[in-house]
């Protein structure tokens, strides 16, 4: 059973004459101890879909299953307890600067039945926890932007929550910062058994992170699961195009589209680009297409990353042979589970020139 079921959700507004779908018919399930990303560009709707979680946002139509509970039939009282089990992150920290570390912390605790002894010594475990012992007296203009998230993901656990929403948590930090905080949120996520859901516009923060994703475009989820499963073989242009921005394999096809011995290659050359996953990336390619079809083939560019600790590699190389053999070369290929894309640097010259 999933501990958050979101089932046909639609949010819409509605201005005057005008009526604004934020988002439509929208179906996630999220299990207990997921690290689940939703990603999209801005207006895609993700931020207005998981305000519904928490019921800070009411669908217009759909249900929200929280531990198999409709939470729209929930009284205000209840919704006060759900939102206490949901901690949420901001991009901008939302830290009160007239207060200490320990303080800010200690705020989201006060009108519980804790006692303040209690309370005092949970503070200092969320202290150690982020990595600011000593700064307990400090205040958050005192800190770095990377200190003052660590401040706000302290803030958020106060209450013990069971689920921990992330929105854009990491869009405002430096790249070295940024890393910080996804291995504190991930510590988070294994060793406590929170539940993450985290919106981002940056593919690389999912990877980095979530063990499952979905897309979204205009209000829409347009693909959705493992990360595995999505970055092996994703099904719609937007989901590759958010891919490639972390395998740096479309930065490498500008370049050799700007290159004019790339761009003009010889008669029986063409250029591809190999998407192949696991025991795929210790065949040995280059070799196999020279011993079984005597076609040349030399890397042009290449790297294999891990994605949930299964290899995922992409080459791009250029290849010497006659189309009818190029046609045996895919279907082999096919038959070993490496994808074969035919790379027209022409189309992408004139595209960048366009872009430009």
């Amino acid at each position: 059973m999933a501990q958050i079921s979101l089932e046909h959700i639609d949010v819409t507004f509605k201005q005057k004459h005008q009526v604004s779908k934020a988002v439509q018919d929208v179906s996630l399930q999220i299990e207990k101890g997921d690290a689940y990303g939703i990603v999209g560009y801005s207006g895609a709707g993700k931020s207005t879909l998981v305000r519904v979680i928490n019921h800070l946002q009411k669908p217009s139509a759909g249900k929200v299953i929280i531990d198999n509970k409709d939470i729209d039939k929930f009284s205000h009282a209840q919704i006060r307890q759900l939102r206490k089990n949901i901690g949420f992150i901001f991009q901008h920290f939302n830290l009160m600067n007239a207060r200490t570390i320990e303080d800010n912390i200690l705020y989201p605790m006060v009108g519980t039945k804790t006692s303040n002894e209690e309370r005092r010594k949970r503070v200092q475990r969320l202290i150690n926890l982020v990595g600011l012992n000593g700064k307990e007296k400090f205040y958050p203009a005192q800190l770095s932007g990377g200190q003052k998230q660590r401040v706000a993901i302290a803030r958020a656990l106060a209450n013990n929550p069971q689920i921990l929403i992330s929105d854009e948590a990491t869009s405002a930090l430096d790249p070295k910062t940024t890393q910080a905080i996804l291995q504190l949120l991930k510590k988070i996520n294994k060793e406590l058994g929170v539940t993450i859901v985290l919106i981002t516009h940056e593919m690389d923060v999912v990877k980095s992170l979530c063990n499952k994703v979905a897309v979204m475009d205009t209000g829409k989820v347009v693909e959705k699961g493992s990360i595995l499963e999505v970055f092996s073989n994703p099904k719609t242009q937007l989901t590759k195009d958010f891919i490639d921005t972390t395998n740096n394999v479309k930065e490498a096809v500008d370049t050799l589209s700007a290159q004019e011995h790339f761009v003009e290659l010889s008669r029986n050359q063409q250029l591809f680009r190999l998407h192949y996953i696991g025991a795929s990336t210790e065949t040995p390619i280059i070799v196999d297409l020279y011993q079984k079809f005597g076609a040349v083939a030399n890397i042009v560019y290449g790297n294999i990353e891990f994605i949930s600790n299964v290899p995922l590699g992409n080459l791009i190389i250029a290849i010497d042979a006659e189309e009818s053999t190029i046609k045996e070369i895919k279907e082999y290929l096919a038959s070993k589970d490496v994808h074969l894309t035919n790379i027209n640097l022409d189309q992408e010259k004139i595209r960048n020139s366009k872009e430009g």
